[in-house]
Parts: C-alpha cells; sequence; structure tokens
C-alpha cells in the first residue's frame, strides 16, 4: 500500500508540477495584460514632455530621470508662460520658480523662489541627492545652484515685461481658471521596472505678491508617492491644494483600496466641503497606481491631462470635474 501511494503521489505531483507551470503562464499573460506601464503621465496637454519622458522610460531609462528631463521641456519652452523660462513674473516684476522632485525609494529636493536658473526641477534633484535637506529657499537655493553649476538667466522676456508693466497701470490681481491649458506641470512616471517618480515645477500664479509660494514644491501637496501604492499631483489654485494635502491625500486613499479616479474624486470633494468660493478657482488632480491606472478630478471642465504609453503620446480632456 505504501508503494501503491508513493507511486500515486508521484504521479500526481507530476501532474501539480505540469499543471503549475501552466497556470504560472497564464498568470503572468494576465498580469502583463493587466499592468500598463511603462507609463508617463502629466497635467494639461503638454504632450512633448511625457513624449520625452515615455520615450526614455521605453528604452530602460528609469522613472527618476525621465520625470527630470520630461519637465524640463516645458521649464525651456518660452510659450509656456507658468513653468521656468518666460514664466510670468510677480508684481515686482521677478521671475521666481518653484520646483520638487520624488524618487522611488521615497527621497525628495524641493526648491523654492528660486530665480535666474532655467531649470529649478534639475536644482531639486541635486538638493534631494547631494544634501542632507529636503528644501532649499531663494538666495540659498540660487547660491547653492551655482555651485552645482548651474548658469544664472535672464528668465523674464521682453514679451512679458511689456504685459507686466501695462498690468501695473491698473493692478487687478484675479486668478484664472485652466490659463489657456497651460499651468504648473506635474509629472508621473511608472517605469520597466514598476518603479515610480514624480516631478513639478512652476513659475507660480502671474503677478503673485512677492515672495509668494504655492503648493508645487511642497512634498504633499503639489506632488506625492509611495512606490508600493503610486503617486499623485495637482494644479491649479494652490493655496486651495496646500490646505488639503491633496496629493498626499489621494495616494493615502489609494492605499485604503480606492481606485485612482475615486481617489482623486475624494480630494477635489475634500477641498470644496472647506471652501465656499470653490467656483472662483480651479483645483485638478492626476493619479497613477503601480497597475498603471490613471485617475483624474478637477472642479471645472477645462483641465486636461497628457499620455505617453506604447509609443503614443495623447491629450486626455477629463470629463469628470464637479461642475460649474
Amino acid at each position: 500500500m505504501k508503494r501503491r501511494n508513493f507511486i500515486k503521489n508521484t504521479a500526481l505531483t507530476g501532474v501539480g508540477i505540469s499543471s503549475t507551470s501552466v497556470f504560472s503562464k497564464s498568470i503572468l499573460n494576465e498580469l502583463n495584460m493587466t499592468q500598463k506601464y511603462p507609463v508617463a503621465v502629466a497635467t494639461w496637454n503638454f504632450q512633448n514632455a511625457t513624449k520625452m519622458a515615455g520615450t526614455m522610460l521605453e528604452k530602460g531609462n528609469s522613472a527618476l530621470d525621465a520625470v527630470e528631463k520630461g519637465v524640463m521641456v516645458e521649464e525651456s519652452n518660452l510659450k509656456n508662460t507658468t513653468v521656468g523660462d518666460g514664466g510670468a513674473p510677480d508684481r515686482d516684476g521677478n521671475v521666481t520658480l518653484d520646483a520638487c522632485i520624488m524618487s522611488p525609494d521615497g527621497n525628495a529636493g524641493s526648491v523654492v523662489y528660486l530665480k535666474e536658473i532655467e531649470h529649478p526641477i534639475s536644482v531639486a534633484r541635486k538638493v534631494m541627492e547631494e544634501t542632507p535637506h529636503v528644501m532649499l529657499a531663494g538666495e540659498g537655493a540660487l547660491q547653492f545652484a551655482i555651485q552645482q553649476g548651474f548658469k544664472k538667466k535672464n528668465l523674464l522676456t521682453e514679451e512679458y515685461e511689456k504685459a507686466w508693466k501695462e498690468w501695473l497701470e491698473h493692478k487687478e490681481y484675479k486668478p484664472i481658471i485652466n490659463i489657456e491649458n497651460h499651468d504648473t506641470i506635474g509629472m508621473l512616471c511608472l517605469d520597466e521596472k514598476g518603479d515610480i517618480a514624480g516631478a513639478c515645477t512652476t513659475s507660480g500664479l502671474s503677478y503673485k505678491i512677492n515672495g509668494r509660494v504655492g503648493d508645487s514644491p511642497i512634498i504633499g501637496a503639489g506632488l506625492f508617492l509611495d512606490n508600493e501604492i503610486g503617486g499623485a499631483v495637482g494644479t491649479g489654485m494652490g493655496e486651495a491644494i496646500m490646505k488639503s494635502v491633496g496629493s498626499f491625500l489621494i495616494v493615502e486613499l489609494m492605499r485604503q483600496g480606492k481606485s485612482p479616479q475615486e481617489a482623486c474624486e475624494e480630494a477635489v470633494m475634500r477641498t470644496i466641503k472647506k471652501a465656499p468660493n470653490y467656483k472662483d478657482f480651479q483645483v485638478a488632480y492626476v493619479a497613477l497606481n503601480k497597475k498603471g491606472e490613471i485617475g483624474s478630478y478637477c472642479i471645472h471642465k477645462g483641465f486636461s491631462y497628457a499620455k505617453f504609453y506604447k509609443g503614443e503620446s495623447t491629450d486626455n480632456l477629463s470629463d469628470s470635474y464637479l461642475d460649474e
């Protein structure tokens, strides 16, 4: 009996091994179908930025390198007046830049109120990698950038200098919803290894009070990620995003089991519940989880996000919004 049982068990084990092998291949095929990465996604219709990042990802570059190079495209874009070179000045005529970056290991770097440096995102990465700090500000950030080899540059274009002088005649300060689809660029990348990184960079609100800093360089507000869960980026009225720590909230909601879409919707609802004047400003989020699933939600229609996946860059107008 023992011998027969042994032979029987051996035969069953052999079948089990064969079945497991087939089963494993089936599971792997299913996972390959459900995992949608590498992928790059960014706030607004910045397809050149996502194309740069997405192409790098497809070549095997890391998510961290991809998000940095991706947003740098817009930092150099003079037609984009809310990011980097050519950005709108504050009320005193200063172009001041804010940026932050996060790596898959949870490390982060940030710069605020940085002048005369075209690529604040690269300075933020240097802060992350070369110092024990997370954030540097103002003259200290500029000094550090120069020490790291960055060159000073006049970021105020003749066109925007003229516009600023015309603004001085009336000095009307009013946030513009959606700003013709040009606003802060926040980007998330998921590379072929399944690692996620994020970056956010801006010149802030046009004609802001000298010294104003918004949500973009604040870890947990304009950008947050957890490599076990996913990431989120915000855009719009920075003050509202800061008050709700929106990006951190979205990641924590995804940790609790919500989809990226559900998490973005909840974050926006948290804001409008606390802000009776929510119709006067825009807040929008984009989230990406570890499967490569994307969600977005905003207060007002008109928000879009760019995505690069499988060699294709697309503009995705968000049809999910609270309403006006």
